[in-house]
């Protein structure tokens, strides 16, 4: 029988694979820039491709990729008219995917997020946003999701929203935030007090996503979990953001013999930056045994990352008969049958 989210989270952490959109990118089927997740409808054998290698990776979720499918992005690009047929779309993929698990399917979420388009001064904007998510999530109740995931805001009242219309339609609400170089969201809320108000106003899962490697995550994270009483989630970029530059905005390259056809590294450029698999194997450590319940990584996570995240929290992934053994390889492994006088050259190599 299909556990629900909270069942899953009662019974040990749940993994939460995101980071479709760079992915995607590197894959070749979503542009930089516009960053918005056509592939639902253009490639849905990619989507599904790479719903499927997170969940097989240890994702516990298959999260619609709906990230920037909102009334706002589609106008922007001149699509609007997709908006519904995209949505719906990218939803009945992830449950086809949930569906292949061997061991227990799937769950499924529904996926809004911070829509650019909100300015607290304004009346209309909110109005605007609060119906977009409406409709959105509108849909992913149509459409039978198991909760919605709200992510990557750096305003609590859009946030409020959010967590608002996924409660109309009684959907279980994951809610995270993005947090900026400012170290506070942008309406004045500090990210822990934003994460209990939420947890006040019903939200299962309330945390962090996006924008922050691990580093400069953490501790932030960590405020959270002494703030709130429930569940709390984390999902760290895979870049190695620093206390001067504490999100992937604005990373530099010092070792870049290029110009940049961009004014920073940000988003296409970023790849010299990245984390390797046990740097993030040491924060998932950290986040688990500091009680964080929702764990996963954000835009620029591959597979094999996340495989090394779940394995970390005493998880084992479908795949993880593919997890790295060196015991075979020719100048490093430790079988009896490798020649000597090749394996002594490793230092050398």
């Amino acid at each position: 029988m299909k556990r629900s989210l909270e069942q899953r989270l009662q019974d040990g952490p749940v993994i939460c694979g995101e980071g479709y959109l760079f992915e995607l990118e590197r894959r070749g089927y979503l542009q930089a820039g516009s960053f918005v997740p056509e592939v639902a409808l253009d490639n849905p054998q990619a989507l599904k491709q790479t719903y499927r290698d997170y969940m097989l990776a240890g994702s516990d979720v298959v999260l619609a990729f709906t990230y920037n499918a909102h009334r706002e992005k589609m106008r922007i690009i001149g699509k609007e008219d997709l908006l519904e047929p995209l949505n719906r779309q990218a939803i009945r993929l992830a449950k086809d995917v949930a569906k292949e698990h061997p061991e227990e399917e799937a769950l499924v979420a529904g996926n809004i997020s911070n829509t650019n388009l909100f300015n607290p001064k304004d009346p209309q904007s909110i109005a605007s946003v609060r119906s977009m998510f409406a409709e959105m999530v509108g849909w992913c109740k149509d459409e039978g999701v198991d909760f919605v995931n709200g992510e990557t805001f750096y305003y609590y009242e859009e946030a409020k929203i959010a967590l608002e219309e996924i409660t109309k339609q009684g959907l279980p609400a994951v809610i995270t935030f993005g947090l900026m170089g400012e170290n506070i969201l942008r309406d004045g809320y500090t990210v822990e007090e934003a994460c209990r108000l939420l947890e006040e106003e019903g939200a299962l899962v309330v945390g962090m996503n996006c924008f922050r490697g691990p580093v400069t995550m953490q501790p932030y994270v960590e405020k959270i979990r002494q703030t709130v009483d429930g569940y709390v989630g984390a999902l760290p970029i895979p870049y190695r953001t620093s206390e001067d530059h504490p999100t992937f905005f604005n990373l530099p390259d010092g070792g870049c013999s290029c110009s940049l056809p961009t004014d920073t590294t940000f988003p296409t450029s970023l790849d010299p930056l990245y984390c390797n698999r046990y740097e993030l194997a040491k924060w998932a450590k950290a986040a688990h045994d500091i009680g964080v319940n929702y764990i996963g990584l954000c835009c620029g996570a591959s597979p094999s990352m996340l495989r090394e995240v779940v394995e970390t929290v005493g998880r084992r992934a479908i795949n993880s008969t593919y997890s790295p053994d060196m015991e075979k390889h020719f100048l490093f492994g430790t079988d009896d049958t490798l020649q000597p006088h090749i394996t002594s050259y490793k230092v050398k190599a």
